[in-house]
């Protein structure tokens, strides 16, 4: 099976590649992505805006299987935030000066969570992937995992929101293991899991 993704995000193609490879499946940068005018995420929810892309890469990658994702942090004691926003969640607040987006949001994190004790720091990644293709759907798939947001980062490994994931059963942040078992337990490796036997049962 080979699978484009529709995403200029290092950290998230890597995922992919390696979460695929156990699965007889090949994915790959979609050809010419930084020459396609990236499309407006302004849907309310992950599904909507992981949709969208999806439709529209694949309509400009002609029959191409295109994958497109949406993903990030929901946290419970801030209503669900920051959601669709996670990329941009200092930025949406003026605060984002530094050149770091990640660090930019972590440290933002932190400032809204500083009064919530840590009983009421539960959290969630979530992602949704959708394969489109001639402009069609596919497929679409989500995966969930489960975590408490730490009071300081920990960990030099992952991206986005990672050192302050806690996973309770590990006693160890998103950051702090091996991209196997990150693979193993995450939201994107699950959505791809998910999204991998969808396919497989078309053909």
């Amino acid at each position: 099976m080979k699978l484009y993704a529709a995403t200029g995000n290092a950290g998230k193609l890597r995922d992919f590649i390696t979460a695929a490879a156990s699965y007889r499946c090949h994915i790959s940068p979609l050809p010419q992505l930084t020459e396609i005018e990236p499309p407006p995420e302004d849907g309310l929810t992950f599904a909507e805006n992981a949709r969208a892309k999806a439709l529209y890469y694949a309509a400009r990658a002609p029959g191409l299987t295109v994958i497109a994702d949406d993903s990030g942090l929901e946290v419970d004691a801030l209503n669900g935030a920051p959601g669709v926003r996670s990329a941009r969640f200092a930025a949406d607040s003026g605060l984002a000066s530094s050149a770091d987006v990640d660090a930019a949001n972590n440290a933002y994190l932190l400032e809204r969570l500083v009064a919530i004790p840590s009983a009421q720091r539960t959290a969630r990644y979530k992602c949704v992937l959708t394969a489109a293709i001639n402009g069609n759907v596919i497929a679409e798939a989500d995966g969930l995992v489960d975590g408490i947001i730490l009071t300081e980062p920990r960990g030099t490994g992952g991206f986005g929101y990672d050192p302050l994931f806690l996973l309770p059963h590990l006693n160890k942040t998103m950051a702090e293991i091996d991209l196997d078992t990150k693979l193993q337990l995450s939201h994107r490796g699950a959505a791809l899991r998910n999204l991998l036997a969808i396919l497989d049962a078309q053909h």
